[in-house]
């Protein structure tokens, strides 16, 4: 199945402001001109062909190829990966632009059925490939230095050995995914088509959760009850999705033989069980040094006695609501990334000029914000929804360091460029500390100082806190739904059981919180997905220390660690840091970073 990666970002928009200057639009046109391109049939065309001969030519037959068939075979498939990638990148992203429209969302879903057909007889070269004997395999590697470059591939391919189906089954599964993606879009066209009335004005999701950062309180509780009554309207098919979603994938696992709920997900992350559960447990520790400590402080700014959900991304009182128009976001980020290494400004400077990011605020468009690598002949694209607060600021920072990183990595070729998600978000949050670094240096007083602090702090507790709160809250869900369905009722419960234990004792939660599961798409598109963003925080903490100590080289390794793409594995690319994930004692070093800022705001309350 070739799909998108969705806008997972948990980023917050509202309608756009004249003040915010020329907002930067897509343009296509390096993937395809329009629906009706004439490249566009061509390739679909050229792709009906080549899956049908790649078929043809090698099915039943890898085991009988020398190490140059082998690698024949490995750039035939490559560059039906790559012609694929780029017509669903095509369809994906104009639909992403206006999920409301109907013929964006047909054309989407027209080209992902036609290339699941296409590429359904695909399906035997990884089973093929998993029964090749292990020392028949080496030695056609140590035969071919450019057949053995596709090793952390065939690695890669070779986990699911052990989950292997029967290639009939196999086969069943790439066509039934087709249905999965169907409860994907009735997700995200139901969250795009609600709206909210708060105060008389009629939104949508994104301006409603934009409210919930409003200086006046009483706005922010409105949008807040407003939010839980639609979601309790709609809960029905939101639990709807959840379940059945939850269902396909215990089948699934189920006739696979995956040990648990996760096992696929960390299997496509190449990362340990036991590393995640050690990330888990050191974040789940560290909840009362961080979060309950660091809301402990802002009920004491706010001047309450207790917090409610509407506070928790309430802005300080001595805040300055002012606007960050687009050139001086672009500025500040261009001068971060220049100031780190000027090759980072170079890399950086298409994505402004060349119509690489969409930024606009648009009715029906998808909420949050990405970076599409597309592939790697092409060029990545970046969604944001710009407000021209600060924090937006930060996103452009985090997606641009994402563009950077796959820019980076094209060298790689289709099949070795794309990472693994827990190595993903190691540039898009490097990229964040830099510009939050630069922004810092440039504050006038200690007011200014403590709200880009206190605003850090609240975007980490969201990267780690938040994400692990969300993880455990997956890991409950997947578990009971093996017992069976599961009702709203019983998905409000699970979400709470989780709720105070991460934010603390400082709040209180209203009637209708429980059901704000229902509007998070990383449960729906990549279950699991969330404890991504913890990991590469936690690396990225520890990585910039390094940086932060004078570490000899430190640019000249950070770029061969991104442009390594998904060739190596995270131990071999920490390494020349002196870093090793696997050691619980590393997540520690990376959450002390965190304590350590807010060690820096209680020290400003003296």
């Amino acid at each position: 199945m070739f799909q998108l990666p969705y806008p997972v970002r948990d980023a917050n928009a509202e309608q756009g402001s004249k003040d915010l200057g020329d907002l930067p639009e897509w343009n296509l046109d390096d993937l395809y001109t329009g629906e009706d391109a004439a490249e566009l049939k061509r390739d679909l065309d050229w792709l009906e062909d080549a899956c049908a001969r790649f078929a043809a030519d090698y099915e039943g037959k890898l085991a009988a190829l020398d190490a140059p068939g082998l690698l024949d075979c490995v750039l035939r498939n490559e560059r039906i990966t790559a012609v694929a990638g780029r017509i669903m990148s095509f369809a994906g992203l104009r639909y992403y632009q206006l999920t409301t429209d109907a013929s964006r969302a047909k054309f989407l879903s027209d080209m992902q059925e036609k290339i699941t057909n296409y590429t359904t007889p695909l399906v035997f070269f990884s089973l093929e490939l998993n029964r090749l004997p292990d020392d028949h395999l080496d030695k056609l590697l140590a035969q071919n230095g450019d057949l053995a470059r596709y090793k952390p591939v065939f690695d890669r391919i070779r986990a699911m050995k052990p989950y292997q189906l029967s290639d009939e089954m196999e086969k069943f599964l790439h066509d039934l995914g087709v249905v999965g993606d169907a409860w994907e879009r009735l997700f995200d066209e139901t969250i795009a088509a609600l709206e909210f009335e708060v105060e008389g004005e009629t939104l949508n999701i994104e301006g409603t959760l934009n409210l919930l950062t409003d200086p006046d309180r009483d706005k922010r509780e409105a949008a807040a009850r407003e939010l839980a009554a639609v979601f309790g309207d709609n809960v029905r098919t939101f639990a709807r999705v959840h379940n059945t979603q939850a269902k396909e994938k215990e089948v699934i696992d189920r006739w696979r033989g995956m040990e648990t709920p996760q096992t696929g997900r960390h299997l496509s992350n190449q990362v340990e069980p036991e590393v995640v559960e050690a990330l888990r447990n050191a974040v789940v520790d560290a909840y009362p040094k961080l979060s309950h400590r660091y809301y402990e402080l802002k009920r004491k700014w706010l001047g309450l006695d207790r917090m409610q959900v509407w506070d928790r991304n309430a802005p300080l009182p001595m805040e300055d609501p002012r606007i960050v128009n687009w050139a001086q976001a672009q500025e500040t980020v261009m001068e971060a990334y220049n100031a780190f290494d000027p090759r980072m400004g170079e890399l950086a400077k298409p994505f402004f000029n060349s119509g690489w990011i969409d930024a606009a605020v648009k009715p029906g468009k998808a909420p949050g914000a990405f970076a599409h690598p597309t592939v790697t002949d092409v060029h990545p694209y970046v969604m944001l929804n710009y407000l021209g607060k600060p924090r937006d600021v930060m996103t452009l920072a985090h997606e641009l360091g994402h563009g950077v990183h796959q820019v980076l990595a094209a060298g790689q070729g289709e099949m070795l460029s794309s990472t693994p998600l827990t190595l993903a978000e190691t540039a898009s949050v490097f990229g964040e500390m830099l510009t939050f670094r630069k922004m810092l240096d440039k504050a006038r007083n200690q007011t200014e100082s403590k709200v880009l602090l206190a605003g850090k702090v609240e975007d980490m507790i969201n990267t780690v806190v938040r994400q692990i709160a969300f993880y455990d809250f997956e890991c409950k869900l997947h578990d009971a739904r093996r017992g069976g369905e599961l009702t709203p009722d019983d998905i409000n419960a699970l979400w709470m059981s989780v709720q105070a234990e991460s934010l603390g004792p400082a709040f209180d939660f209203m009637d209708g919180y429980e059901t704000f599961w229902a509007y998070i798409p990383h449960f729906v598109h990549s279950p699991f997905y969330v404890y991504a963003y913890a990991f590469g925080d936690g690396l990225v903490n520890a990585l910039y220390a390094v940086y932060a100590e004078g570490n000899e080289g430190f640019e000249d390794k950070y770029f061969d660690m991104l442009k390594a793409g998904g060739s190596k594995h995270h131990k071999e690319l920490l390494a020349p840091f002196g870093l090793d994930a696997s050691d619980p004692a590393f997540w520690d070093k990376g959450l002390s970073m965190i304590s350590g800022f807010i060690d820096e705001l209680e020290a400003m309350e003296d």
